[in-house]
Formats: C-alpha cells, structure tokens, sequence
C-alpha cells in the first residue's frame, strides 16, 4: 500500500513590493524614462543632509519607512519627469492631488504649474499667479539648495494612508519670488532653519500606487521663518520678461504709488442690475431746496433776487436785517477773539434764553 503525502502544500510567495516603496532612489535609476533637464537630477546633497539632521530614523521595512520611500520618489517624478507616462508611482487613472480642502487637481495641472505652485496659494511674499515652473524652482532651490522630507508618524496603513511630516532645510541664499501684486519680494538670507510639518491623507491601490492625495499644512509658516521680522524688500519688474528672467533682471521699475479713483457705485451693482439713470433718479427724488416739483430739481438754480429799496431802508433805520458786509480778511476784533476764545458764538449775551453761568462774564 502506497504510503500518502501528508505534507502541506506550499504557500505562495506574498508578491515583491515595488522598488519605489523599498528605495527612496528608486525611479532616479529609470535611464529610458525623458527627464526634464536631460537626465535624473542629483538627489545626493539632499540625501545627505538627510541622514545627518533627522530627528529619527525608521526601521527597514516598516510601513513609516514604506510611505517615506514612496512620497520621495512621487516628489521627484513630479518635479522632474514632464511626461506623465513615465510617472510610475501614481494611479494615472484615479490621481488627483489636493492642498488645505481645494479643488483637487490632476497632475496635468502639476506638471504645467509646477509642484511649488500647485501647493501654495497667493500671498504677500509668493504668489503662482506671476510665476511658472523655472521661476518656482529658482525661487526656493537658490535659497535652500537642499530641503530634506521624511515621515514623523503614520496613523493608518493601506488603502487609506494618513501621517504626518517634516520638511527642513538652511536658508542659504536670499529669498527672491513675486508677491501677489506681481512685484519682486527680496528676502535676505540669515543662515537659519526652515522648518515646516503638515498631514496628508492618502489612498493607494493594490500597487501602492497613490490615487487620492489630501495634504494639510500651513505654507506661511515657510515664509513667517524666511522673514521672521517681516523685513523684506519689494520692487516692481518688467512684465514683458518671463517670470524665470524676470527673477534675474536688474532692470528696475518705479512701483505705481498713486491712489486709485473710488469707482463709481453703479460698478458695484450686481451683474445683472438694470442701468440707473442719475438724471431720472434726481428726478423721482426731487430736490428739498429748490421744490416739491421734481422736475424743478434738476432745473438751473436761479440767481437771488435782493430789493435794493427795503435793505437800504432797514439800514437806514439801523434796525436787524441790516446789510453787514465785512472782508474775510479783515482783521478780527479783540472781543471777537475773545468770544472764540470762551468758545460762544456771536449774540450769546442778547438771547434771553440763555444765561450765562455764575461768575462768567459776557
């Protein structure tokens, strides 16, 4: 009798991870992917500093160490690979990418705006607007030539990944982008640290591939460190110059001062408000000094007519209502300043109805 095989049959080998969540360099090494500048850009300084300023270090293989991998490689395939299809650590069918609860966006748009610009929101000191992808990495590469990433903490683990992060550096060099106005901001360098953190929410699929990025932080910390005493100097440019050479420009161009006219208020009606004729509002509204017929209020007020005859009689009898016509630059009588003085006006001591307080001379 034949003896039966009681041995348990083998399991299958748990499928290898993908090499862009096992090494932070991984897509650096895709020689037959188009890079934007050529070839793979230099990651080795960054890298470096890196390992000499953590604050922690994340054991080989762990789902911390995992999530840090896969967002390195996703910075730099964003930052430097311009073809979509080359991008191997997203979903290309379900990425999107969205900061602080805005519209998601695709990374087309990140690819044309850049990720500099696709995560900052106009301010006093940078702004996307007057800015494009080389004028954006030369803003912020210049002043910190190497700005180090890693995770502090991981909350949840797959399909829906959410952590938190640190992204530091040395400001270096000078700070120098466009505010929100479109003028040049110059920051000096002080040598000092450039701090940030912020949380992201992530989905990945079954290749651990990131579809849905949701990221938190607060990007004037950035900046409130870059100037922390809000010194920084501001100049208008030639906007005839792409962003990138305006940064470089030494052409200098008077900031316009001059305070703006008031628009009128019927530019602040709603869009689809009627239009006001000012003639037909007077009108309707007629005018209380000139009469109750509305048309008359919009009539040419008529000169005064003064009867030479009665005033010269009244003057001549030194009763009220004589004419008393004086210069204006005549010169002010000694009781009248004193008057102004005491702060009465004219004829307070002939009303009966007021009397003066006690002790006061009138």
């Amino acid at each position: 009798m034949a003896a039966v095989d009681t041995q348990k049959p083998t399991e299958p080998a748990a499928p290898a991870l993908p090499d862009y969540v096992t090494d932070p360099d991984a897509v650096l090494k895709d020689h037959q992917a188009h890079w934007r500048y050529g070839r793979a850009p230099d990651y080795s300084k960054t890298r470096k500093v890196f390992a000499e300023t953590r604050s922690m270090s994340h054991e080989a293989g762990s789902l911390p160490q995992l999530v840090e991998n896969l967002v390195k490689n996703w910075e730099v395939e964003a930052s430097f690979k311009p073809t979509l299809k080359d991008w191997r650590t997203v979903d290309h069918e379900n990425y999107s990418f969205a900061i602080n609860g805005g519209e998601p966006q695709s990374a087309e748009h990140m690819l044309k705006q850049g990720t500099y610009n696709a995560i900052i929101a106009p301010n006093e000191y940078y702004s996307p607007e007057y800015s494009d992808f080389s004028s954006s990495h030369k803003t912020f590469k210049r002043m910190m030539p190497t700005f180090a990433w890693y995770v502090l903490e991981v909350y949840s683990g797959p399909p829906t990944v959410s952590f938190r992060w640190r992204h530091w550096g040395t400001m270096k060099n000078d700070y120098v982008g466009f505010d929100n106005k479109g003028e040049k901001v110059t920051a000096k360098a002080h040598g000092g640290a450039i701090d940030i953190q912020g949380v992201t929410v992530a989905t990945v699929n079954d290749k651990l591939q990131l579809q849905s990025v949701r990221t938190w932080f607060d990007p004037l910390d950035m900046f409130r460190q870059i100037a922390p005493k809000g010194v920084v100097k501001k100049e208008a440019v030639d906007k005839s110059l792409a962003p990138a050479d305006a940064l470089d420009s030494d052409i200098k161009v008077e900031l316009d001062q001059t305070p703006q006219a008031k628009e009128s208020s019927t530019s602040e009606l709603p869009e689809r408000h009627p239009p006001i004729d000012m003639q037909e509002l007077v009108e309707g509204a007629g005018c209380p000094f000139a009469a109750t017929n509305p048309k008359e209020a919009t009539a040419v007020y008529p000169p005064a007519v003064v009867d030479t005859t009665a005033a010269a009689d009244v003057a001549r009898r030194g009763g009220e209502g004589a004419a008393k016509l004086v210069h204006p630059e005549a010169p002010i009588s000694k009781e009248k300043m004193d008057i102004m003085a005491k702060g009465q006006q004219e004829g307070f001591d002939q009303d009966p109805n007021l009397e003066p307080a006690k002790g006061e001379r009138v």
